[in-house]
Parts: C-alpha cells; sequence; structure tokens
C-alpha cells in the first residue's frame, strides 16, 4: 500500500476540512442550544438540516458507500480519513453527511441484499437523506455478544411473518424520524446450524405491535449521534412475507456482512475523537498555570500528550492497513486486522480522551467541553459491534490454528 493519498481523496479531504471549520465547529453550540428548545429532546435541531443541505450542495454526501450507484463510489482506504474528519465532532458531522450509524450500515445491507422493491421503499429515501432507520438486533434477556443466543421470533404465518420479541440498544429508534426497523430474529430456532436459524425483515416503525417503549442512556447521555438508543417491544408485529431481507436462515450472515465496514468506520471515527482530545488537551496546557507554570512545563503532561500522539499514528496506521486490504481482499481476508482494530481502537482512543478529561479538571466532566460525552461514546465502542473480549478469543484462536 502507499502512504499518500490519491487526488480525490485529497480533493474530498480538503473540501471537508473546509466544511467543518466553516460551518461545522461553529454549528455544535447552535444545535446544543435548539435542542434545549425543542419540544422532544429527539426531535432535530434546525441547524442539523441545514448543515445536511449544505454538504448536500457541496458533494459531501454518502460518502461511506463504496458503490457508485448508490453512494460516492470511495473505496475503504479513500474514506478512512475522510470519516476520522467526521469523527472530531461526532454528534454533528456523520449526520450533516449522511453518513451516520446506524443509517450507513442498513443502507449497506439494503443496497447488498435487498431486493428492488426494498431499495425502492427503503432505501432511496435513506441515501437522499429524508428519513432515518433503526437496527434492532440486541435483546436485554440474553447475551447478546453471542448473537446465536437472540430469542425475538419471526414466524411464518400464510404470506406474512409474525414478530414477537425485546430489542433494546435499538440504535436509531429514537429519532422521530426513523421509519424502518432492520429486525434480527429467528425463524428456525430448532434448526441444526445455529447460525441459519436467524433472519432479518424490515419492520416499519407504524406496525401495529412495535411499540418504542424508551430511551436508553449511555453513560447518562441521551446519544443523538445514533438517533437514540431504544428499547423496543415487538408484540406479534405482522409484515409481509416480501419484507425478508435476502433468504430464510441467512440473517446471521447478513449481521457480519453489515457488522464488518461498521466497525472500520467507528475506528476512523475514533481516531477523528482522539484527534480533538489531544488538540483541546494542547490548547489546555498551553493556557492554565498550575504550582507557578503552565501545565505545558508540566513533565506528567509531556507523557500524556507524547504518548497520545504516537498510539494516534500507530492506530491510524492500522486502519489504513486493514481499509486497505478490505479494497483487496476482502472482508474476509481481512477479518484479523478488523477485529485487531475493534480492540486496539476503542481502547486507546478511551485513554487518550481520559487523559484529557484529567487536564481539563471539573471542565473536562462538564457539559462545557465535548470531553465526557467523546469518552462515554468512546466507551461504548468496546462493547457495541462486539465486545472486546469476543473479538480477542476469535483473533486468539486464528493465531493459534498456524501451530496445530
Amino acid at each position: 500500500m502507499h502512504f499518500a493519498f490519491d487526488a480525490r481523496t485529497e480533493e474530498l479531504r480538503a473540501k471537508l476540512l473546509a466544511f467543518m471549520d466553516e460551518y461545522v465547529y461553529p454549528a455544535e453550540s447552535v444545535a446544543h442550544e435548539q435542542r434545549a428548545r425543542l419540544a422532544s429532546p429527539w426531535d432535530t435541531p434546525a441547524i442539523v438540516e441545514e448543515l445536511k443541505a449544505e454538504a448536500r450542495r457541496q458533494g459531501l454526501w454518502n460518502l461511506f458507500l463504496p458503490d457508485a450507484e448508490y453512494g460516492a463510489g470511495l473505496t475503504n482506504l479513500q474514506y478512512a480519513p475522510l470519516a476520522e474528519i467526521t469523527g472530531r465532532s461526532p454528534q454533528l458531522a456523520p449526520t450533516a453527511l449522511n453518513c451516520a450509524a446506524p443509517d450507513t450500515g442498513n443502507m449497506e445491507v439494503l443496497a447488498q441484499f435487498g431486493d428492488e422493491r426494498q431499495k425502492k421503499q427503503w432505501l432511496e429515501p435513506l441515501l437522499a437523506g429524508e428519513i432515518r432507520s433503526a437496527f434492532a438486533m440486541t435483546e436485554p434477556e440474553v447475551a447478546s455478544s453471542d448473537a446465536t443466543n437472540i430469542a425475538t421470533r419471526i414466524e411464518r404465518d400464510g404470506d406474512e411473518y409474525v414478530v414477537t420479541g425485546r430489542k433494546w440498544y435499538a440504535s436509531g429508534a429514537m429519532n422521530p424520524d426513523c421509519k424502518i426497523f432492520i429486525v434480527m430474529g429467528k425463524t428456525d430456532p430448532d434448526g441444526p446450524d445455529v447460525h441459519r436459524q436467524q433472519s432479518m425483515v424490515l419492520v416499519p416503525r407504524d406496525t401495529p405491535g412495535v411499540e418504542v417503549a424508551r430511551a436508553m442512556q449511555v453513560y447518562g447521555y441521551e446519544d443523538h449521534y445514533h438517533g437514540g438508543h431504544a428499547e423496543v417491544v415487538f408484540d406479534h408485529a405482522r409484515v409481509p412475507v416480501s419484507n425478508l431481507i435476502g433468504e430464510e436462515g441467512g440473517g446471521f450472515a447478513i449481521a457480519q456482512a453489515r457488522l464488518g465496514p461498521g466497525r472500520i468506520h467507528h475506528c476512523m471515527r475514533l481516531i477523528g475523537m482522539a484527534e480533538r482530545a489531544i488538540e483541546l488537551m494542547c490548547r489546555r496546557a498551553v493556557s492554565r498555570t498550575a504550582f507557578g507554570r503552565p501545565l505545558a512545563q508540566q513533565g506528567v503532561v509531556h507523557g500524556w500528550i507524547a504518548d497520545a500522539r504516537v498510539a494516534v499514528e500507530q492506530l491510524r496506521l492500522l486502519v489504513l492497513k486493514t481499509a486497505w486490504m478490505m479494497d483487496t481482499v476482502g472482508n474476509k481476508g481481512a477479518h484479523t486486522e478488523i477485529q485487531a482494530i475493534k480492540i486496539a481502537t476503542p481502547r486507546t482512543v478511551v485513554d487518550i480522551i481520559d487523559k484529557a478529561v484529567q487536564l481539563h479538571g471539573a471542565g473536562g466532566v462538564s457539559q462545557d467541553f465535548p470531553l465526557a460525552e467523546l469518552w462515554a461514546a468512546a466507551r461504548t465502542l468496546k462493547i457495541a459491534d462486539g465486545p472486546d473480549e469476543v473479538h480477542q478469543r476469535s483473533l486468539a484462536r486464528r493465531e493459534l490454528r498456524k501451530y496445530l
């Protein structure tokens, strides 16, 4: 792989950096003020729609989709530095570019596995940013780190599927613009192959029997970045058989196809979060004095800043290598690297943000700086898309096979 970005990536980086400086960073405080005045905390501040319109006007739209028919046609390697930039303002930038989870993963599923009707009805308005979507996989009653445990039932009854179960942390479900759920459940709970028991179906939000029971917080925060997380009850919710995505028994495979790109996108944005934390750390260090000299002259602060820079450079190289491998040998061929970045990136970025919080003192845990919310988002990604321990187990087994 080459370390220099190609011409298209450099052009988009320049445009996106200018967009962040001119529009996104100034909008952060505006969005906070507007949200405080909204009737519902889940309504979208007006500034967000303004950002979306400007991003689309500038061609900074759907950058995540490698399929040129639906998105910008960028490779993973081209998208990586762009996603990193959006991670510097995770509450606004990904949404402004229509590159926010869980919509990104849901659009990838529909583009790859959806039929023409499903694409027309749901993918097209998602690509246009006209609606939002939710992904309902995790359940409160089972250890969802093992997806074969999922207990939600999807039972066929004539020309319909009947969906019954309870999900939580269904990302995107609290957004009032969320119109469609992708739900994973079991169509064949007694099947001999535990990885062929699950299927995925499209369930419109207004389907009778669907209840968004409550919002789920993340370390006390309402996670607007992902459109909110919700506990959702499906009480014999009926949808047409045509709402099946792919084939019966294909749900587990679709989930794995969805989560691979999702994991690297999270890691790309996490590096941007770390860069924002380093910037804030440095600005704080040169502006504050303690015990007779600036914090920037304290040896312990030197260690924090230097270690953070080294760690970010290491992570970025690993993420770029993973993106390059996904482009050249496919997601399966890059399985080890995807797991490696999923283990290393959240863990390291949490530590970097934590040091920035420490340097800011009381301000670091307050609402006056973005650090506490960045920490909560980064810490959550040690669990989301598979907890660290699951990836460590799988990666270690793959390494050990070389010696058996």
